[in-house]
């Protein structure tokens, strides 16, 4: 089980930004595995926004419109999300996720056994 805390959350206005940020822990093989982040937006089904794989493979979300921004640290666990031009619609919490031993990346929620607490974005008009 790999051990995931987000933190970065918080409230901002209209066309603000915000980096969200995601350490992991407990792989059992640094060569192969995922990091994704995902958000539920209240009334809408759980959507994927980013994922990069340990080999360092970026993939996007089509909800991202290109507003969002994936990188990894150094030490290769912990995962950021930028994210710019925030509007109320991106109000939601906001999930890392992980998939220890994958080859590839997947965009499901179906493919993370291991998911963080999350933590919350309130964008207000």
């Amino acid at each position: 089980t790999v051990h995931l805390v987000e933190s970065g959350g918080g409230s901002v206005q209209s066309g603000g930004s915000l980096s969200l940020s995601c350490q992991a822990s407990g792989f059992r093989d640094s060569r192969y595995y995922c990091l994704a982040w995902f958000r539920q937006i209240p009334g809408k089904e759980r959507e994927a926004l980013a994922s990069m794989h340990s080999g360092g493979s970026v993939e996007y979300g089509s909800s991202v419109r290109g507003r969002f921004t994936l990188s990894r640290d150094n030490d290769k666990n912990t995962l950021r999300l930028q994210l710019n031009s925030l509007k109320p619609d991106d109000t939601a919490m906001y999930y890392c996720a992980a998939e220890d031993g994958a080859w590839v990346c997947g965009m499901a929620s179906k493919y993370f056994p291991d998911w963080g607490q999350g933590t919350r974005i309130t964008v207000s008009s």
